[in-house]
């Protein structure tokens, strides 16, 4: 986790420390469901939401490869998403 987070937000101005919290926050969150196995979709998507708080362009980063993007036309309707729901970020 903390690797993906590390690539997506890598060149931004943001310390290893917050890393470090983000990551440390995903994990209680996954913890508190109390199950041995976590889907990785909700890992993903713990992420993500982190992300979109965080910086903008890193989450499109993520989101890039989570989401499996093949073209440009998945970048444009992601992007347009985000402009549609300003509050999603």
């Amino acid at each position: 986790m903390f690797r993906s987070l590390s690539l997506a937000l890598r060149k931004r101005n943001i310390d290893q420390e917050k890393i470090e919290k983000i990551v440390n926050a995903i994990v209680r969150k996954l913890e508190n469901f109390g199950d041995t196995e976590v889907k990785t979709t909700l890992i993903g998507e713990y992420i993500m939401e982190a992300l979109s708080h965080l910086d903008q362009i890193a989450y499109v980063r993520f989101a890039s490869v989570y989401k499996n993007f093949r073209e440009v036309k998945d970048f444009e309707d992601f992007l347009g998403n985000l402009e549609d729901n300003p509050e999603d970020k």
